[in-house]
């Protein structure tokens, strides 16, 4: 795996070669080893799923506050996404801004989002389905969100927004005083 730094701090890219033949495929999803440098000491506790099937339905924006903030690897492995990261760390030279980037079963590449990063994704593709690593444990007391078309993040979504839960609908948009999240 090369792990391609993104204009975030801490954010990468992380490019995976598939080896194929007439068989099929065959791709390294995790190494430990080869993800050091991201992973600095972490190690993965959980490992979620998720599944979507309609083209234009957002999820998210979702974090966790301290002291269970959770760093997350996230990959595509069927149909295409348009995922989302926003640095919501209180002392980051990239606070309050955005990076997206397209995630395929195609492509292969998974995105390796920090601490105090809001996440999210667009499907562009109908039944797209997404495997989270987490180095933090679901924790339902600290979980966050941020509304994922507030004003002042203008988050550029590639496809008109067909379907977001109730949840998600629900986040409160941002005040020109939020601070961020201290970690």
């Amino acid at each position: 795996m090369n792990l391609l730094p993104t204009k975030l701090q801490g954010v990468f890219i992380a490019e995976t070669n598939y080896l194929s033949d007439k068989r099929g495929i065959f791709a390294r999803l995790f190494c430990k080893q080869e993800l050091t440098l991201a992973l600095q000491g972490r190690d993965i506790v959980q490992v979620n799923f998720s599944s979507t099937e309609s083209c234009g339905a957002v999820r998210g924006m979702h974090f966790q506050y301290p002291p269970h903030s959770e760093m997350k690897f996230v990959r595509c492995v069927k149909g295409r996404i348009w995922d989302v990261v926003v640095d919501i760390r209180a002392d980051s030279p990239t606070f309050m801004q955005w990076h997206a980037e397209e995630l395929s079963q195609k492509n292969a590449r998974m995105i390796v989002i920090p601490e105090g990063c809001a996440h999210g994704f667009q499907t562009l593709e109908p039944e797209s389905e997404l495997l989270y690593l987490h180095t933090e444990y679901y924790t339902p007391d600290l979980e966050g969100g941020l509304a994922y078309n507030d004003p002042l993040l203008n988050i550029l979504w590639p496809l008109p927004i067909n379907e977001v839960s109730l949840r998600d609908q629900g986040h409160s948009e941002l005040t020109k005083n939020f601070s961020g999240i201290k970690l």
